[in-house]
């Protein structure tokens, strides 16, 4: 026996786009909800202020429900400058693009990054801060911050 699902009352799958955030480069990747995984896309170039122009082209592209911003802190969990940057960004990303934006403590992925001999670093840490959050995540409430 089948059960009859209508498209009203059928899972909705959420997609996502991620940031790596730094000062130099911006790290995007895309992902999810449906397979939970993510895959890096490329970096972007900072300058004096957050790569904005670039970032819209890609949110027009891939159309995300919600976007996820790595922030970083230290070892013991305390926060540093970076931290307020990343968590600035995170709150210009929401005000510009008016979509949820999720934060997500991003802790070593770098470094994980670089022990997978990523070519782009950056984009390759923003699939692994997506990835965090899509395992660490209700995805039924993920669209709402």
């Amino acid at each position: 026996m089948f059960a009859v699902v209508s498209a009203s009352t059928a899972p909705r799958h959420l997609s996502f786009l991620a940031f790596d955030f730094g000062t130099r480069r911006v790290g995007v990747a895309t992902g999810n909800s449906l397979t939970r995984t993510a895959q890096p896309l490329q970096s972007v170039t900072a300058g004096a202020a957050p790569p904005f122009d670039a970032i819209a082209r890609l949110v027009a592209e891939w159309r995300p429900d919600a976007l996820v911003v790595g922030v970083p802190f230290h070892p013991d969990g305390a926060a540093h400058q970076n931290t307020r940057r990343a968590r600035r960004f995170a709150h210009q990303l929401q005000a510009r693009f008016r979509l949820p934006v999720h934060e997500v403590d991003e802790r070593y992925t770098t470094t994980e990054a670089r022990a997978l001999e990523a070519p782009d670093l950056d984009a390759a840490a923003a699939a692994i801060i997506l990835e965090q959050f899509l395992r660490g995540h209700d995805m039924d409430r993920a669209s709402t911050p």
